[in-house]
């Protein structure tokens, strides 16, 4: 754990004993149940290290840790195995989390490895951003919707920012092309009730390539034809 250690206070965060521990368990699990079922083609232990877990926990660049301690609602959508929400769990036990994955294995891997984990306060959803962004239980209720690699743009504009009530905000983890997307994006953004508020650089120990965490604000409700119905931001993306 020495990689994640020093790569984690490069970020200005320091990992105690227990929370070693429980990434140590994230990563025994996730190497285990990825030879039954496809959660991700990344299993070398730095790669998991650095990409998966510095990756996830690189978001506390722009993620207010005092709101997090304070219990804010959090949606990590497209969560796949858990990133980046459960690495930013075991950092902030308290914020109340909710992942959610349309994949069926990777919901039960997720439930699986929340109770490996013993985490309170944590919510699996099997389903979709487009279904959630239209049930009033969870349409406009977050102080705070995340996603990694789950899509351009201008259709994760539309998946996320449903979520969020006005005065919250959304997280995208994004590669070096990531202001080329937020132009592109700009007015779906706008559209859907959102204003980008920065591209927050991110170094991380053993990648080369620079990444970006695109942060926008929740200025304005969402108007109620979004999100349209499933696969719709993808094949028809707003412009």
């Amino acid at each position: 754990m020495d990689l994640l250690t020093a790569g984690a206070r490069e970020l200005n965060i320091t990992l105690a004993n227990h929370q070693l521990t429980a990434f140590e368990t994230c990563y025994r699990e996730l190497v285990n149940w990825n030879q039954h079922f496809n959660l991700t083609a990344i299993t070398d232990r730095e790669g998991v290290l650095v990409r998966h877990f510095l990756d996830s926990l690189s978001c506390l660049k722009a993620l207010p840790q005092a709101d997090l301690a304070a219990g804010a609602r959090v949606i990590d959508v497209g969560t796949g195995a858990g990133f980046p929400g459960l690495p930013l769990k075991i950092i902030c036990p308290a914020m109340r989390l909710t992942l959610l994955e349309a994949t069926g294995k990777k919901v039960t891997y997720l439930e699986h490895v929340v109770n490996a984990l013993g985490l309170a306060g944590v919510k699996v959803i099997h389903g979709r951003a487009e279904e959630l962004g239209r049930d009033a239980t969870h349409r406009e209720r977050y102080d705070w919707a995340l996603a990694r690699a789950v899509a351009d743009m201008p259709a994760l504009a539309e998946y996320l920012l449903p979520l969020v009530h006005v005065g919250g905000a959304v997280l995208a983890q994004k590669g070096e092309g990531a202001a080329a997307e937020v132009h592109k994006a700009d007015a779906a953004i706008v559209t859907l009730g959102g204003r980008v508020r920065q591209l927050v650089p991110v170094e991380l120990r053993g990648l080369a390539e620079t990444r970006y965490l695109v942060v926008m604000d929740k200025v304005a409700s969402t108007p109620e034809k979004y999100p349209r119905r499933p696969g719709m931001p993808q094949k028809r993306p707003l412009k």
